[in-house]
């Protein structure tokens, strides 16, 4: 952050770097200076540390650029701050808006000093300087040609601060700090450059379909330039400030939410009751906060995220994710990532049912007329393929952008879709009327004979059962998509995987037989099961074919539109 625009003794200055300082000292009078190097420097919460002509300033972004500003005015924080004795501060709070300290002059009296929200400050004031630094009235109209210079620095999307002053008779004895009766000396605008790609990860959210809303305590003009900077308030979208939203009626409130891009002036309470109503509509929460106020906000959220730089420890205490980096761009990443895991957890989920159901009921319908074709040994191996080395190479996808174009999950809605029974069902079938096939005709089909002609066919079955789920575990890698091989062969793991399966598949039906129940296959057997097996990839294009989710397009409030599922995916 940095001092962009300062406005004092009727003139707005801009503020560039180092050159600025004869500017400055140029257009105001000596005691204007003093006046305002006195407002910087006594009601700062910042130090200075200075080593070798090098200065350090420990403080919040706010502050700090204030008192850079003071510095680089030439003015030296010892040198201010050594004739005055500070008597009683108010700390900055969100409810107050505002930070005072009381100081004992060197000369007799007292002063207090006073910054903070400029509407706030500007209505606390009386007087203001004049080009000479001496205090005279402020009427109504310089109120006003004050409050549009507010306006206009926010409107450039500069953070506004009023500093101020009063002198305290020494008669009063208790060092109380007024609300009131105040000296406007400068409104300063304070920039706060959006990082770089944070309109883009706004983009990417909104594309997402997660609405991004700002909720800041800056003047709503302030707040307005920056969120249409980041892309956040959108056509048609609302922004409102903090005093007028919490006297909505329940009623009137749940109505407006959905459109509110932008909440100004706010209060940790207006925060923590917009994410509440939003939770009783229905939405999945995420907030985003760095201090002790954000913490009732970040425990009512579904998922808390503090800044791991900026935030203090109550607000990271009270959240679900710290974002060390402290930057928007990560939060996306973490949306990235959370859908690839939900994702990848359906993948397998799906692969997992298709295997259990084909082996249950080729099982226990063939017990029940003549014998189960596969050994328990074999099923063994199957669970292994399925539980082990199936979850390690589906659950290791890595996030794609891709996933930052669907539509969000909503909360109630199943885990297991109907795209996932679609695909269960259809390659269960499949596979039960293939092996089924081979089960009770297999000999006849295939002229098998002689006396290790059962032994064969129950190893073929067995070897075709497998490359089934091979074959199926590369259609689990989509489940809507009919390109299943997009970014296969860059996921090492996936591959790793696959080969491991067909090694050790070779290695049980070759050379383990005593122990898998298992008889060596003729080469022609083997591209058999490899045949049947493949043929699954035909049946997941046919299976993707069939619509089964309802193509509604319901507009959201941000332009969203909900993307299409089926084969125009592929």
């Amino acid at each position: 952050m940095v001092v962009n625009k300062v406005w004092i003794s009727d003139k707005s200055i801009e503020v560039k770097g180092k050159e600025s300082e004869n500017v400055v000292k140029s257009e105001l009078s000596e005691d204007a200076l003093s006046i305002l190097f006195q407002v910087i420097f006594q009601n700062t919460g910042c130090e200075v540390s200075d080593v070798d002509g090098k200065f350090t300033i420990f403080g919040s972004p706010t502050e700090t650029a204030i008192l850079e500003f003071g510095l680089l005015l030439g003015a030296e924080f010892k040198e201010q701050r050594k004739d005055m004795n500070i008597l009683k501060i108010e700390p900055f709070n969100s409810a107050r808006k505002k930070m005072s300290v009381l100081v004992a002059r060197p000369n007799g009296g007292k002063r207090a000093f006073c910054k903070g929200a400029s509407e706030i400050i500007l209505s606390m004031c009386n007087k203001v300087i004049d080009s000479k630094g001496e205090p005279i009235d402020l009427s109504d109209q310089q109120a006003k040609n004050v409050s549009d210079v507010i306006n206009s620095f926010a409107c450039e999307a500069l953070r506004t601060l009023c500093l101020a002053y009063q002198d305290i008779d020494d008669s009063i004895v208790e060092n109380n700090i007024p609300d009131n009766g105040y000296t406007l000396v400068a409104v300063v605008g304070i920039k706060d450059p959006v990082r770089p790609g944070v309109k883009n990860a706004v983009e990417t959210c909104l594309a997402a379909g997660i609405t991004v809303r700002m909720v800041t305590g800056d003047n709503i003009n302030t707040a307005k330039a920056i969120a249409k900077e980041c892309g956040i308030l959108t056509p048609g979208g609302m922004a409102i400030e903090g005093p007028d939203f919490r006297n909505l009626s329940p009623e009137q409130m749940m109505e407006i939410i959905p459109k509110i891009q932008v909440m100004a002036r706010s209060s940790p309470s207006d925060k923590h009751t917009l994410v509440t109503n939003l939770r009783k509509m229905g939405e999945v929460v995420a907030v985003t906060g760095d201090g002790t106020n954000d913490a009732p906000a970040l425990h009512e959220s579904d998922i808390g995220l503090a800044m791991g730089i900026a935030g203090t420890e109550v607000a990271k205490e009270n959240a679900d994710v710290i974002i060390m980096d402290d930057n928007f761009s990560t939060i996306v990443n973490v949306g990235r990532w959370g859908r690839s895991v939900y994702i990848n957890i359906q993948k397998f989920v799906q692969f997992q049912l298709t295997v259990n159901v084909v082996a249950l009921v080729l099982n226990f319908f063939s017990a029940c007329i003549s014998a189960a074709p596969l050994t328990a040994v074999q099923l063994l191996w199957v669970n292994m393929i399925m539980d082990t080395l199936g979850a390690l190479a589906l659950a290791t996808e890595p996030p794609t952008n891709e996933l930052m174009k669907r539509p969000p999950v909503a909360r109630g809605a199943s885990f297991i879709t109907k795209a996932m029974w679609r695909n269960i069902i259809g390659q269960s079938i499949y596979q039960l009327i293939v092996l089924a096939l081979l089960n009770f005709d297999g000999k006849k089909l295939l002229g098998l004979t002689g006396s290790d002609s059962t032994a064969v066919l129950n190893t073929l079955i067995f070897n075709a059962f497998v490359f089934c789920q091979v074959f199926n575990e590369i259609n689990s890698r989509d489940i809507e998509k009919i390109n299943i091989f997009h970014g296969m062969f860059s996921s090492w793991v996936f591959i790793g995987v696959m080969f491991i399966t067909v090694a050790f598949q070779v290695i049980i039906v070759e050379f383990l037989g005593a122990f898998a129940s298992t008889v060596p296959l003729t080469w022609q057997l083997w591209l058999l099961s490899i045949g049947i097996g493949s043929i699954s990839l035909i049946v997941a294009v046919f299976l993707k074919c069939i619509p089964v989710e309802k193509k509604i397009n319901i507009k959201h409030h941000d332009g969203y539109e909900a993307l299409p599922s089926g084969p125009e995916l592929a």
